[in-house]
């Protein structure tokens, strides 16, 4: 591989990358001239991707397109053991037929990002299946005890006298396993999986390997811009959901987290999303079109280009109906505050009293549905408020 070659693929592998162990033994496996084996795994515990996964689908993407052998594996045997990293206490396991429900909706999903000829779909299952208590033994007596609670999560259970199960244990060893029996080069992990990643490289040296490289990729904010993407805390975007939803969520987002979307999901170039974002600092660009560029780019990866550019027709044609300005005033507040305090103290109105008044005359509308209730409290997210005819105020509840 050539320096100009060399320096071309390290650009597009550092690119929204936080950690890369290491460096150095990644540039001597590109310099072999050969594809290397990337692989990322994802346990089917939901039947439903959403945009947080897609970071390091988008990340095996780059690989893929720099032609490396890119590896979807699906980890039909871990998510049955249920992954602790980041947990507070032990994970319901999940059984073999809801793990393998779910798998198949991935095996759908992935491919509207990945090119399906050029992508290697595996399940641990396949190696797993067929470990005897013996092999299992092996495997254990690979780490010690002391080392698996140095990992954070374990450690702050135990000192916490919180419950640690003994198959928790298994999850890194299994995942780091999964490296061994793929003879993976590369594997690639969110900043929450780094210790399985390490294991990885910790048992392909064990089993007489070469050391696989980890490549972590940051944890995607959900639309509040602070809690990672999580369906259960409601901040997500999926990528089955209709156009005009997907499309409605990446517009609600904050003009700050846009950029933020750019980087992790755009397939923009950095130069490109640079002068995206020196044109909107100048004013030569708006940043509700900058917003909405990005919006119809993720709806079009999922749903084509004619369902994208109708996702934003309708948009604007809301938008305009709703005769909402571009640049209104954006009032910060933390969840659950109550709509009467949110107009009195962002001056809307000028007091509570003028505010519950205003909510009793249906003279109040968030996200164009009438409110007349001044306790209503707001979750996290983002809300356009309408008082009266022409008063209007962005609400950014975090």
């Amino acid at each position: 591989m050539t320096d100009k070659e060399l320096a071309r693929q390290l650009e597009q592998i550092r690119r929204g990358s936080v950690e890369i162990i290491n460096e150095e033994e990644l540039v001597g496996k590109l310099r072999r001239g050969t594809p290397l084996r990337v692989k990322a795994g994802f346990d089917p515990t939901a039947p439903d991707l959403h945009l947080g996964h897609t970071v390091l689908i988008q990340k095996l993407k780059h690989f893929q397109e720099l032609g490396h052998h890119v590896i979807f594996l699906i980890g039909d045997f871990t998510g049955m053991i249920g992954d602790p990293s980041g947990k507070s206490e032990t994970r319901k396991t999940l059984t073999r037929e809801a793990v393998l429900q779910n798998a198949e909706t991935y095996k759908k999903q992935i491919f509207k990002i990945l090119d399906p000829e050029r992508t290697e779909v595996a399940f641990n299952s396949t190696w797993m299946d067929a470990f005897t208590a013996a092999d299992f033994i092996g495997l254990c007596s690979r780490y010690t005890v002391a080392r698996m609670l140095e990992r954070d999560d374990f450690e702050k259970r135990f000192k916490g006298n919180q419950p640690i199960a003994i198959h928790e244990f298994l999850y890194p060893l299994v995942q780091g396993y999964d490296s061994v029996a793929l003879r993976a080069d590369v594997e690639l992990g969110g900043t929450d999986q780094k210790f399985n990643l390490l294991m990885g490289r910790h048992l392909q040296r064990e089993h007489g390997q070469a050391s696989q490289i980890v490549l972590t990729v940051p944890i995607l904010e959900g639309l509040d811009g602070v809690q990672k993407m999580s369906k259960s805390l409601g901040n997500y975007i999926g990528i089955d959901e209709a156009p005009a939803d997907i499309f409605g969520k990446v517009m609600s987002i904050s003009d700050e987290l846009m950029w933020r979307y750019y980087e992790l999901l755009s397939d923009r170039s950095l130069d490109d999303i640079g002068n995206l974002r020196e044109q909107v600092l100048n004013g030569a660009l708006h940043p509700k079109t900058a917003k909405e560029d990005l919006a119809e780019e993720i709806t079009r990866r999922f749903h084509g280009p004619a369902a994208a550019a109708t996702a934003r027709e309708g948009f604007n044609a809301v938008f305009a109906k709703q005769g909402i300005p571009e640049d209104i005033e954006v009032f910060d507040a933390a969840a659950g505050t109550a709509l009467v305090d949110v107009l009195s103290e962002s001056g809307v109105c000028s007091s509570k009293g003028d505010a519950r008044r205003m909510c009793k005359q249906n003279a109040v509308t968030i996200d164009g549905r009438k409110e007349d209730d001044p306790a209503f409290a707001f979750d996290a997210g983002e809300y356009v408020l309408k008082v009266g005819k022409k008063r209007f105020l962005k609400v950014m509840a975090k």
